[in-house]
């Protein structure tokens, strides 16, 4: 283990059929296969960064309400500035990764979101605690953009769309458990309990990237460059047609994903009468889904399918199950009961899966130079629309559904437009399998 503050060697990679590290320079070699390993666990803690910081949360968010009274909308400010401190995070944190490499600007980062999680636990008012989500996200941010930067230095063709399959199972875990541990949390304290555990993670998490996570960017590949030239790097990424339409597909579907992180906790709760406990339980429920969607196109579908394929019939699922939810929602099959919603809500979240994982992929295969500035275009995109969505399923109030039913429905046919009139794809494109595994 290295010395704290030690200089670890960069990263020297070899793509093979693994997918895994070779090397260290200047080091002595080790495992390929407990390299990989390592490097994943690390990177699935970062990714699960943003699901810690707003699922535990979660439960508790009926209770903000009270203890701080505010009304709901307010309340849900308090997700939609950390969703917006996350987005401009990356846009920041990514170019600044590809200057300085990846490890610096994580540590940073990480050191501030564990300072700002801190602060949330002593908020006296709504607008306090407004403000201290905001800086959370901010530095959150550098966990979420450089895990991905990181996968696009080590990964490749069908290795790297494997990996974020992969990714998705680990960080998956969190969404999983995060409400279920907030939900007793609330057991035996506040909801300032639940920053309190937040901030603990949040510690060792920085420390064990202090400690094992090595630089993965070659002082070679780094951009020396300022700001005009990652300016220049963003745009092309942007004049890139297929990278754009992957992009803000994902944007839009992460979108749509975001509206049910805010509005179910009233949905579960305040609509149907469930406990914490129960929502705790669904939520849980529904991020397996996810995670064993996420593992059946990593470890099934991924080299036998084309990725356009899969991502073309996630999103037709996507919309089946946004489209059934709308019309119970709004009555036309009756007062159907919490079951039927719960389940359409679950058929929504487990094609999530398939969907966002693949739009990352698609749109990382098109990139290799400047990973951190594509992986912080397709961070903040999603994160920025997530946030602009976020408080529009609270419009009508608290004792409705259909915000959050319109808002889902809308952000996924947008998503799907942006995928047909700017990816097209019905077009050839190389296939992975010729592509580096």
């Amino acid at each position: 283990m290295p010395e704290p503050g030690a200089s670890i060697p960069d990263v020297s990679e070899v793509r093979g059929t693994s997918g895994g590290l070779s090397t260290l320079e200047g080091a002595a070699p080790r495992s390929p296969r407990r390299t990989s390993l390592l490097v994943t666990l690390v990177l699935g803690g970062l990714t699960a960064t943003p699901p810690l910081a707003m699922d535990m949360y979660l439960p508790a968010l009926p209770e903000v309400t009270s203890s701080l009274h505010a009304p709901a909308a307010t309340v849900q400010l308090t997700l939609t500035t950390c969703l917006a401190g996350m987005a401009l995070g990356q846009l920041v944190v990514g170019p600044m990764s590809d200057r300085w490499g990846r490890r610096r600007p994580l540590l940073v980062g990480l050191a501030f979101y564990v300072v700002a999680t801190a602060l949330c636990a002593f908020a006296s008012t709504v607008e306090t605690l407004v403000a201290f989500r905001l800086v959370q996200g901010l530095a959150g941010a550098a966990g979420i953009v450089i895990a991905r930067a990181v996968a696009r230095d080590l990964y490749d063709g069908m290795a790297m769309a494997r990996f974020f399959s992969t990714l998705m199972l680990i960080s998956g875990v969190a969404p999983i458990i995060a409400p279920l541990i907030g939900g007793q949390i609330l057991r035996v304290t506040d909801w300032r309990g639940v920053f309190v555990v937040l901030t603990v993670v949040g510690a060792l998490l920085t420390a064990v990237v202090w400690f094992r996570l090595p630089e993965t960017l070659p002082a070679a590949d780094r951009h020396s460059g300022g700001a005009g030239e990652t300016l220049r790097a963003v745009r092309a990424l942007l004049a890139d047609l297929p990278f754009t339409g992957y992009m803000l597909c994902g944007a839009f579907t992460f979108a749509a994903l975001f509206a049910y992180v805010s509005a179910s906790p009233f949905v579960v709760q305040e609509i149907y009468g469930a406990s914490p406990q129960t929502f705790s339980l669904l939520f849980g429920l529904n991020s397996i889904g996810l995670v064993a969607a996420g593992q059946l196109n990593g470890r099934v579908l991924v080299g036998r399918v084309s990725l356009d394929r899969v991502l073309t019939v996630g999103l037709g699922i996507i919309v089946a199950a946004a489209t059934a939810l709308l019309l119970m929602t709004l009555g036309v099959f009756g007062d159907v009961g919490l079951v039927p919603v719960a389940a359409a809500l679950f058929v929504l979240m487990s094609a999530m899966g398939v969907t966002l994982p693949n739009t990352q992929t698609l749109a990382l295969l098109r990139v290799r130079h400047a990973a951190g500035s594509a992986s912080a275009l397709l961070g903040t995109s999603g994160f920025l629309i997530g946030a602009v969505a976020s408080p529009l399923v609270g419009i009508a109030g608290e004792h409705t559904a259909v915000p959050m039913a319109v808002t889902q429905l809308t952000a996924t046919l947008v998503g799907v437009a942006f995928f047909v009139g700017m990816c097209r794809p019905w077009r050839a494109r190389p296939s992975l399998e010729g592509a580096e595994s």
